[in-house]
């Protein structure tokens, strides 16, 4: 299964934002055992190369770990050495594109317009990120599908228990979790842990409803 495929089927990306090299491997590990197992590892995270290396040599047999919130082909560059398998941005930079392309790594680029989703698969992405997904609703994401069915969309931005399956039925194919899923900094114990795994269940047992 290539990682697109799965990033499709398990359908959820949690977005870890202000983790470190200490507590990435029991965030990633909690993920896991609540069932959600692909991760962006946010770029704006002090030392993120040694904190995505961390956790590629601990748990990525088990999890696909990407960077996030990458926004130019420099930082891509340097999350690919570290390990990331793929790059998410909240913004479309062709040159990120054209470089990860090189790699071989799969990008999800953000978008929110029609004319930037085209230009986005014109030069090589294989999957969307829209964004801010909130700021239109899951019916944006229909409009969106309807003339162009071979966008393959990862909605983020507000993504809740709540209206994910809105999003998903209405033709998204992931969604991206940010706060509402893993807030690191409030992880300090083991029973921290724990419900972190439990609320990983809930979203993942969610999805059994569609």
């Amino acid at each position: 299964m290539s990682l697109i495929e799965a990033i499709q089927q398990n359908k959820i990306v949690a977005v870890i934002r202000k983790a470190d090299k200490e507590n990435i491997v029991p965030i990633l590990e909690a993920l896991e055992k609540g069932g959600v197992t692909s991760v962006e590892i946010t770029a704006e995270t002090p030392n993120v190369a040694g904190v995505i290396e961390t956790a590629v040599k601990h748990i990525g047999h088990k999890v696909n770990i990407g960077a996030g919130t990458v926004l130019d082909p420099e930082t891509a560059r340097t999350v690919i050495m570290a390990g990331a398998t793929f790059i998410v941005s909240p913004t479309l930079n062709v040159e990120t594109l054209k470089l990860t392309n090189r790699y071989g790594v799969l990008n999800i680029p953000g978008v929110l317009t029609p004319t930037e989703i085209v230009t986005a698969y014109e030069h090589g992405a294989q999957m969307v990120k829209v964004f801010p997904a909130d700021a239109f609703g899951p019916n944006y994401i229909k409009n969106i599908i309807g003339p162009l069915p071979h966008v393959q969309a990862m909605v983020t931005g507000g993504i809740t228990l709540d209206n994910m399956n809105a999003y998903l039925t209405k033709g998204a194919k992931a969604v991206g979790i940010g706060s509402n899923l893993v807030n690191a900094k409030a992880l300090q114990t083991n029973a921290d842990y724990e419900r972190l795994t439990e609320t990983a269940k809930q979203y993942v047992a969610k999805l059994k409803e569609l």
